[in-house]
């Protein structure tokens, strides 16, 4: 999430595309009728790619409330189309976060295929972005001492380092219990990755000092 709202990937999105249509002026019979059927040729092509979407046609609240309202909900996409794009055969795109988030202009013939190919880059550049944030989160070679000195006076939120510290581990409940009562913090994962690798082999608990078992993720829950 940022401070506009929600962001939430493509992959797990409900809604991974919200259509606002910009409605013709009331007395524009020609420009309904165009709007109409841009809409469900763009919603049918949606529909075929397999696109989860939601069409915003509520008349009694505002387009600026509307886009606010969807970027807050974290909606991947937002397509913006109005009488001028239909009669250019055009259509404007808004992505979330993860990519350029600035308004580009998208061809109605191609739309549902750049919003398929779209949401899959701003899937990968989300997945991207959290993987560097965690591992820049994670401290690794650090002994008991120097985890529960970082980590026995911090306070949710106001903790100025690494939060997660990546350990050779004994498994021992009573060792665990011990971290727990002293620094507050508790075994938050055994990473399959490292543990797979062997990481752990040769190595020493950072607590105990016995043969470790495994490499743990250690940090504290608020």
């Amino acid at each position: 999430s940022d401070d506009a709202g929600l962001v939430l990937p493509p992959r797990v999105a409900p809604v991974q595309v919200v259509v606002v249509p910009i409605p013709p002026k009331k007395n524009d019979e020609e420009g309904k009728v165009a709007m109409e059927e841009a809409l469900d040729k763009l919603t049918a092509d949606l529909k075929d790619a397999g696109i989860r979407y939601k069409v915003d046609d509520r008349d009694y609240v505002r387009n600026g409330a509307k886009y606010f309202e969807w970027e807050r909900k974290g909606v991947p996409l937002r397509i913006e189309i109005g009488p001028r794009d239909v009669a250019a055969g055009v259509c404007v795109f808004k992505y979330r976060a993860g990519k350029d988030t600035a308004k580009e202009t998208v061809e109605l013939g191609s739309a549902a295929e750049s919003a398929s190919s779209g949401l899959e880059e701003m899937q990968s550049l989300l997945l991207d972005a959290a993987a560097d944030r965690l591992a820049s989160g994670i401290t690794l070679g650090a002994t008991y001492e120097e985890m529960r000195d970082a980590l026995e006076p911090d306070e949710a939120s106001g903790y100025p380092g690494r939060g997660l510290y990546l350990v050779p581990w004994k498994c021992d409940a009573d060792n665990e219990n011990k971290i727990k009562e002293e620094c507050k913090a508790t075994i938050r994962c055994y990473p399959m990755d490292v543990n797979e690798a062997g990481m752990a082999e040769g190595k020493e608990c950072f607590y105990s000092g016995e043969p470790a078992t495994h490499m743990a993720l250690f940090g504290r829950a608020f």
